[in-house]
């Protein structure tokens, strides 16, 4: 599917609040809607390339399939941020559940989803969750949908069951998995990514965009040169909300990183 971003995007998350069923629900959809919109507001004067929804709230999530009212929240909220932005919007549905984002995605008009665990195994705190690729892109064929997959390689907060590297993970996820994008994140939610884990996985898919998606601060961006992107969520906030000044703080120091000229890691599979 077409990637939907140029030159090296910075795309900022927008957390919603715990939606309607989950255990912290305390909000009417139109107040969710209105919070998310003036985060929405704050990435994009700040200078944000896209943005990206999800239901950070939901904790503890589902692992698998979540409620219907979830991925219809979702839908609303993108589709409210890609009319009024007018920015490529994507879709996460946490913990896993790809169908339900692709789904939302076809209603809002959204351009991606991000799939936490598209191919192999992890363990998380979920339990025991897995990629569903063959159902995913055949779900998506299914809809005709021009949606991106943006697939993640070793996400945070998990462990992979069964040996393997990050390499060999981004060439499934690529090969295999038919993902459009990988991401790259550190251990847990704000962590910094390994520039080396980075690295291996550029080698192993280097016609894939890699975009690095936890702990980027305007101190560490320039760690690194090799990401084709970033994704970015709570270094942005402030009080809980998405912060103007920090966003454009973000954006500067990923563009002065991107004046430089950046290091190329060795041709592998991809």
């Amino acid at each position: 599917m077409p990637y939907p971003f140029r030159g090296r995007p910075l795309i900022g998350v927008v957390h919603l609040e715990a939606l309607p069923g989950a255990p912290r629900a305390r909000r009417t959809v139109d107040e969710l809607l209105s919070l998310a919109l003036r985060d929405a507001e704050a990435w994009v004067r700040g200078g944000a390339d896209g943005l990206i929804v999800e239901n950070f709230g939901d904790a503890p999530f589902v692992p698998d399939r979540v409620d219907p009212q979830v991925p219809a929240i979702l839908a609303i909220v993108a589709r409210e941020a890609r009319a009024r932005f007018g920015l490529p919007v994507g879709i996460n549905v946490l913990r896993n559940d790809a169908r339900s984002a692709l789904a939302a995605a076809i209603a809002a008009g959204a351009s991606f989803v991000r799939i936490n665990v598209h191919t192999g195994a992890m363990e998380t705190d979920q339990g025991i969750v897995q990629g569903r690729a063959d159902e995913t892109l055949r779900y998506r064929r299914a809809l005709d949908a021009k949606v991106s997959i943006f697939a993640d390689v070793f996400v945070k907060h998990a462990a992979p069951l069964f040996r393997s590297t990050p390499g060999r993970a981004a060439a499934d996820a690529v090969i295999r998995g038919q993902a459009d994008a990988l991401l790259v994140t550190g251990n847990a939610t704000g962590d910094e990514a390994d520039p080396a884990r980075l690295a291996e996985v550029k080698r192993a898919a280097p016609r894939t965009p890699v975009l690095v998606a936890s702990g980027i601060t305007p101190d560490n961006v320039e760690r690194y040169p090799e990401a084709d992107g970033f994704v970015v969520g709570t270094w942005a906030k402030k009080n809980g909300r998405v912060d103007v000044k920090r966003v454009r703080e973000l954006v500067a120091a990923t563009r002065r990183s991107t004046a430089r000229p950046r290091r190329r890691g060795g041709r592998g599979r991809g």
